[in-house]
């Protein structure tokens, strides 16, 4: 009883909050720890429980407070009913983190799976449309906020076999642009963050769980890590009030485009 009235003490006296999507691996986690660090409570959502009580236990160690969620971003009710079901101590999400997404398969158009195609739409565009719809709608109450989508060097240009990959992450940077015309009489800020060639589980998910392959797309040159777009986001939203950073594209060095490095990269 006493920590629980401890927690709401502190949510509403000393910290932000920040809801980060896709929290139990690679950029979401990052991000999670990094917001934690800085001072943020966080609340953290995927799909798989197991993982989300892992680094529950992880920032609960560092001393920060922390709600879950385990829902898929993909299902409308569960998304509105999980969040719906906040506590009122966790209701106020100042920053919200849009991470949730993937890629599946590698294949030339005329020879695309639509489960493939399907999962990527629903995921990459559907779920992060439920869950800013709700949270964003706390903060036009508030008249504060900000929301940051993980695109994609993706959503910038096309690349050959990224079809309907590049198409839903096309669709985010044109999303993004349209939130902040909708949102900048309420005093949201709204920043997208496209990264480039990042080593986390993104290739062994877009290859079906073939590890050999994905491990592929990494080798030759020093990619980007989770940790680095986790500073990224950090800086975007630690700037001021009356700056908003709205579009970064984060590369490695090795990488000149979305298709061209120092060596070729993507397996046929």
């Amino acid at each position: 009883m006493f920590s629980s009235w401890f927690l709401v003490l502190k949510l509403n006296c000393m910290e932000k909050i920040a809801l980060v999507t896709g929290a139990t691996s690679g950029i979401g986690e990052a991000t999670a720890l990094k917001l934690a660090e800085e001072g943020f409570a966080v609340i953290i959502t995927g799909r798989r429980q197991d993982r989300l009580n892992v680094l529950k236990h992880k920032l609960e160690r560092g001393g920060s407070s922390v709600f879950t969620l385990c829902f898929d971003v993909r299902n409308e009710e569960e998304v509105n009913n999980s969040l719906e079901n906040l506590p009122p101590e966790w209701q106020d999400i100042d920053v919200l983190v849009n991470n949730a997404g993937l890629a599946a398969g590698m294949e030339p158009f005329q020879q695309g799976d639509s489960v493939d195609w399907n999962r990527m739409i629903d995921t990459n565009l559907k779920g992060l449309l439920f869950v800013t719809r709700f949270v964003s709608q706390s903060m036009v109450v508030r008249k504060k906020g900000h929301i940051i989508n993980i695109g994609s060097i993706a959503g910038k240009e096309a690349y050959p076999n990224g079809n309907v990959y590049c198409a839903t992450k096309h669709a985010v940077d044109a999303l993004t642009k349209g939130m902040r015309f909708d949102l900048l009489p309420y005093n949201i800020k709204v920043t997208q963050i496209c990264p480039g060639a990042v080593e986390t589980e993104f290739s062994v998910v877009r290859f079906h769980g073939d590890k050999h392959r994905a491990d592929k797309v990494y080798e030759g040159y020093e990619c980007l890590v989770a940790d680095d777009i986790a500073e990224c986001i950090w800086f975007a939203v630690s700037r001021p009030s009356h700056v908003n950073i709205n579009d970064m594209v984060v590369m490695p060095t090795a990488q000149a485009s979305a298709s061209v490095f120092q060596k070729e990269i993507y397996p046929s």
